[in-house]
């Protein structure tokens, strides 16, 4: 019985990714576990190999409250998404190619617009950090668990805690 309820969980999970990619701009490879949670396809596109865990949370809220917002979301290619992220915005937001986010990492914005927010390629978020609006976080950079990202990240850094980087790499 258990392997039957995976196949079942399989096969819904493939009809899901489907009619999600379907509704929005994405390339080819895209697999999203159930359930997940997407709110304003019309301004989502995703690149090709995508790929995320169960609980992934990605809305664009173009009204709220009686204001009216013209939201982006744009992911590159190779990108892959742990449990339980959340990718939410009102302004920008862009994530370049080649990008892990791990668990529990909210990548959002409140209602309101500060700027947008850009993740360059080949970047690794760890577990459960934050990324606050009009941030650039710089390309081959990796983001330790629990960071809280208020400010641009320079290239090739390592970060921990709030913003404070360990050590520069050299190209």
């Amino acid at each position: 019985p258990y392997r039957v309820m995976y196949y079942v969980k399989r096969i819904k999970d493939i009809f899901l990714s489907n009619r999600f990619a379907l509704k929005i701009k994405s390339g080819n490879n895209f697999n999203i576990e159930s359930p997940f949670h997407v709110k304003g396809h019309r301004y989502i596109c995703i690149g090709h190999n995508f790929s995320a865990c169960p609980g992934l949370r990605i809305e664009c809220w173009d009204k709220y409250a009686g204001y009216s917002y013209f939201p982006q979301i744009v992911i590159g290619n190779n990108v892959s998404c742990n449990y339980r992220c959340h990718i939410g915005a009102v302004n920008k937001i862009v994530i370049g190619n080649n990008v892990l986010i791990g668990s529990q990492a909210p990548i959002d914005r409140k209602l309101f617009s500060k700027g947008p927010i850009v993740i360059e390629d080949n970047v690794w978020i760890g577990d459960g950090v934050c990324i606050l609006a009009n941030v650039t976080i710089g390309c081959n950079s990796i983001i330790g668990a629990n960071a809280v990202i208020t400010k641009d990240i320079p290239p090739y850094s390592t970060v921990v805690g709030n913003n404070i980087i360990l050590k520069r790499r050299s190209n």
